[in-house]
């Protein structure tokens, strides 16, 4: 019989954070009648030293949610929001360097994007919501380096040949017929991760390395000739890392949206690669991490992570 342990249960607090998630704010910058637009969801998370709120309920250390809810609204009139990624430093300054207790702070934003309407009349401030992707940032500071990673997410691209898939493993289980000539489309879910760590360092121009590193993601899948998901991924994060010198990682996770040709046979009509049905689920999922040579990876392979 196995010996019972007989020490008594001495719990201890682990990790541990707390903040304001989903602070929705929007900025309007009015220059004349010409308007500019940054709509953001900021969510703060503070950590620190608040072992006694947990163990006795004292809040002596604790800033209230509230609080950081109201900076947020502060902040975007006091610093406005020149990109996402410059309006997450301002906070996580903030909040490490005017709180004691405080020792790291992290913002993630999503920023959604708007287009002007072109239309006659006077003034430019109509907007249409941008229909693509959602624009991610996430700034970790712990009072003496900067930790930048910056994303998006729910773009959805597709290439409708130039694509393959042959020559893989075959088993008793194995239906799926070889495709030489196959339409390749995803929901592209990516994260990069700058090498901008401490304020001693040049900052990057952030809507600059957004919209370049976008245009090279894009322009990797739109130019690899495919014979895998898995290949095209690596291909459009070494595009990015080639191009971009402030990026040293950079992780993608992709759906693989299938598109299967509908069988017209019984219908007496001939299916040339023109009829697909586009199922929504079940997918592969690919994932993948795309390095600097040299460098150590540490965006989460779960991106859902504390």
């Amino acid at each position: 019989m196995a010996a019972v342990n007989s020490r008594p249960a001495h719990p201890v607090l682990g990790q541990n954070q707390y903040g304001k998630a989903e602070n929705r704010v929007v900025r309007i910058t009015r220059d004349g009648a010409t308007h500019h637009i940054k709509d953001l969801n900021v969510s703060v998370s503070l950590s620190g030293d608040m072992d006694e709120v947990h163990y006795s309920g004292s809040n002596a250390n604790v800033l209230p949610t509230d609080t950081t809810k109201n900076t947020v609204y502060a902040f975007a009139k006091e610093h406005g929001i020149d990109s996402a990624e410059q309006f997450g430093i301002h906070l996580a300054r903030h909040f490490v360097t005017s709180q004691q207790p405080i020792h790291r702070a992290r913002i993630r934003i999503e920023e959604y994007a708007w287009d002007r309407i072109e239309h006659s009349g006077k003034g430019a401030h109509s907007f249409v919501r941008t229909g693509q992707e959602t624009r991610l940032t996430q700034i970790t500071y712990d009072g003496s380096s900067w930790e930048v990673v910056s994303g998006l997410k729910d773009l959805t691209v597709m290439n409708s040949t130039d694509s393959e898939f042959w020559g893989y493993v075959k088993d008793k289980y194995t239906t799926l017929p070889e495709a030489h000539d196959r339409i390749l489309a995803t929901s592209v879910t990516g994260r990069w991760r700058f090498n901008w760590t401490d304020d001693a360092q040049e900052m990057p121009d952030w809507e600059t390395s957004y919209e370049q590193t976008k245009k090279h993601l894009l322009q990797a899948f739109a130019e690899t000739y495919s014979l895998s998901l898995q290949q095209t991924l690596y291909q459009m994060g070494a595009r990015i890392i080639e191009h971009r010198a402030e990026i040293d990682e950079v992780r993608f996770s992709l759906p693989n949206k299938h598109h299967f040709l509908v069988d017209l046979e019984p219908f007496g009509l001939k299916n040339d690669n023109e009829v697909y049905f586009a199922a929504d689920r079940p997918y592969g999922l690919i994932e993948a991490t795309v390095l600097r040579d040299g460098c150590q990876a540490r965006i989460p392979v779960d991106l859902t992570n504390l």
